[in-house]
């Protein structure tokens, strides 16, 4: 009783003109609107509000989301690096398509676009792979300069930068991350991923960790050998540039010392 009484006057008091609910709330709509009527003989409200119903929105195992399942945290997809333009890009696509071809597409295009009539009567499914794909397309698109002031809270909070209290990076860290940060941006799907791509750069060479496993993938053969070669193909470029360095580094440690040409394109 409670919430069918306050539900109605609360609205009306903030003049609401449209409740979109969800499709469990359907056996509620007769009584709400009933008590709309009343509170429009009384004066309180303006007008009954257009009432829409909206279907679930599907988790793991195809039970409804709940509130309490992790992919309703919004402060969870924030901490692990979803932009707030590929978060509701995707969030946008439950239930509703901009065209039948095409998952990506800015806020302004979504607000030309949308029409809640358009929406799908059927449950969608929270698909977290795919969401993480679309905000790695709105990762894609920021301007560079915008990327690497976006990673600098997620290195901050991992302890590689210094940022003080007004956000602003120290000038050497200024200088790394304008440099470096638009070499990872192409690859990364969510900006927390940027602490582990970028954090060797960010830290003095006795305190730099190398994982067993990530050496084993790097090299097959002898790591100082692989090194001479390295440094003896880059010292032979001139002009120095990205593209250059990765063609004399693909020539060098293609052939004889087991390193795989896929892998001197990675690290190009």
């Amino acid at each position: 009783p409670l919430y069918t009484l306050t539900n109605p006057v609360d609205d009306a008091l903030m003049r609401i003109t449209h409740e979109l609910r969800g499709e469990d709330l359907l056996s509620s709509t007769p009584r709400q609107v009933v008590l709309w009527r009343a509170l429009v003989e009384l004066g309180l409200a303006d007008r009954v509000p257009v009432f829409g119903h909206l279907p679930y929105v599907m988790g793991e195992g195809n039970k409804k989301l709940s509130k309490r399942d992790p992919e309703s945290n919004l402060f969870l997809h924030r901490e692990r690096g979803f932009v707030p333009e590929g978060l509701l890009n995707y969030l946008a696509l439950l239930g509703w398509s901009i065209a039948p071809d095409r998952d990506v597409f800015t806020v302004a295009e979504l607000v030309a676009a949308f029409d809640v009539a358009d929406v799908n009567p059927n449950p969608a499914r929270f698909d977290l792979k795919k969401a993480e794909a679309i905000n790695g397309d709105h990762v894609r698109m920021l301007a560079a300069d915008d990327f690497r002031d976006r990673v600098v809270p997620y290195l901050h909070a991992a302890g590689l930068v210094h940022a003080d209290s007004f956000g602003a990076l120290g000038a050497r860290e200024q200088e790394v991350l304008t440099a470096a940060a638009p070499l990872v941006q192409e690859r990364i799907g969510l900006l927390g991923e940027a602490v582990g791509m970028l954090g060797f750069l960010l830290v003095d060479d006795p305190a730099l960790v190398i994982e067993e496993d990530a050496r084993a993938a790097a090299v097959k053969g002898e790591p100082a050998g692989a090194l001479d070669a390295s440094i003896a193909a880059l010292e032979a470029v001139e002009p120095f540039t990205a593209a250059a360095g990765q063609q004399a580094l693909s020539a060098a440690l293609g052939g004889g010392l087991e390193i795989g040409r896929a892998a001197c394109r990675e690290r190009g």
